[in-house]
C-alpha cells in the first residue's frame, strides 16, 4: 500500500476523490485500493508547490480526533502530538505566520521521505481546521460504506434458518446497508455505522456495525412470529460468530456491559490514547 508498508505503483483504484479549497491552498484527498489495502493520500497545492501524506485507512479516525482536538483546546493549551501508525509517524504542531495560525502535519517512515501540509487555521477563528475535518469525517463515512457492502454477503444469512441460531428466538435476521454514521467516543473504535434494513419486520429492522481493532460487530434488531431478539455478529477476517439475545434479556446484558465498563474504565482510557502521545520541544 502507497505509505503503508511501500511506495505507490500501477493497480492502485480510486475510491473516493474530495477536494477543498481555502484560502490559498487546495486540498485533494483521495482515497485508494491496492491489493495491500486501502490508503488516504492527503495532498497540498499551491501555485507554487504541492506536497502529499499517505494515511492508513485505519489512522482516518485518529486524524479526525486530533482534528477536533485542536479545534476545541484553548490556543495556550495545545500541545504538538505524535501519531504512530504501522511503520508511520505523523507530527502535528500548531504554528503562526503574518497569514495566522496553522497546524503543520509531518508524515515520517522508513519507505518515504518526510512530507509535509499545512492546513490553516483561518482569519475569524479554527473554520479551515473545521472544514478539513469535515472532509476528513464524510470520508471515512464513505469506507464505512464500502466497507459494509464489500462484506455484505459474508454478514447475509438465509432467510429460512440461520446457523446455531437457537429455538427461543428462530429465524429472522435482517441484513441492511450502510447510510450515515455518528461519531464513537474511543479513538480505535470505528464511528458507528446506521443501517436501514431492507424490509423492516415488525416495525423493528434495524442494524449497526462498530469496528474495535482488527473485528467488527454487527448488531443486527429482527422479529419474527416468536417475537423480538438481537443478533451480535462477531468478524474476524473470514471468520464468523453469533450470539441472539432475546429483547426480554437486553436490559441486563446492558447493565452488565456497563459494570464491566465501569469497572475497567481507567484501563479503557489508557488504550484509547495508547497511539498518540504529546511531545515537548526537546524532543523533536
Amino acid at each position: 500500500m502507497e505509505g503503508g508498508t511501500g511506495g505507490g505503483g500501477g493497480g492502485d483504484v480510486e475510491l473516493v476523490s474530495k477536494t477543498l479549497q481555502f484560502e490559498h491552498k487546495l486540498f485533494y484527498f483521495d482515497l485508494k485500493e491496492n491489493p495491500r489495502g486501502r490508503y488516504l493520500k492527503i495532498s497540498e497545492k499551491t501555485s507554487a508547490t504541492r506536497s502529499t501524506i499517505i494515511v492508513p485507512v485505519d489512522g482516518i479516525v485518529w486524524f479526525l480526533e486530533l482534528f477536533g482536538y485542536y479545534i476545541s483546546t484553548d490556543e495556550q493549551d495545545v500541545f504538538s502530538k505524535e501519531l504512530k501508525l504501522d511503520s508511520k509517524a505523523f507530527y502535528f504542531d500548531i504554528g503562526e505566520n503574518k497569514r495566522g495560525r496553522f497546524l503543520k502535519i509531518s508524515e515520517s517512515s522508513v519507505n518515504r521521505n518526510r512530507s509535509t501540509i499545512i492546513v490553516p487555521a483561518g482569519s475569524s477563528g479554527e473554520e479551515g481546521w473545521a472544514a478539513f475535518r469535515n472532509v476528513l469525517q464524510d470520508i471515512h463515512e464513505e469506507v464505512s460504506r464500502l466497507f459494509m457492502v464489500a462484506n455484505q454477503q459474508q454478514h447475509m444469512e438465509p432467510p429460512e434458518r440461520l446457523s446455531g441460531l437457537s429455538d427461543d428466538v428462530g429465524a429472522g435476521f435482517i441484513s441492511g446497508h450502510s447510510t450515515n454514521s455518528a461519531s464513537g467516543s474511543e479513538l480505535n473504535v470505528e464511528r458507528l455505522v446506521d443501517m436501514h434494513a431492507h424490509d423492516d419486520i415488525g416495525g423493528m429492522g434495524m442494524s449497526k456495525v462498530i469496528r474495535v481493532d482488527q473485528k467488527r460487530f454487527f448488531f443486527d434488531l429482527g422479529s419474527n412470529n416468536r417475537g423480538h431478539f438481537l443478533r451480535i455478529s462477531e468478524v474476524t477476517g473470514a471468520d464468523r460468530s453469533s450470539i441472539i439475545l432475546p429483547l426480554s434479556g437486553l436490559k441486563q446484558f446492558h447493565e452488565m456491559v456497563g459494570h464491566f465498563g465501569e469497572i475497567t474504565k481507567d484501563r479503557l482510557e489508557g488504550m484509547a490514547s495508547a497511539n498518540v502521545r504529546t511531545l515537548e520541544p526537546s524532543q523533536r
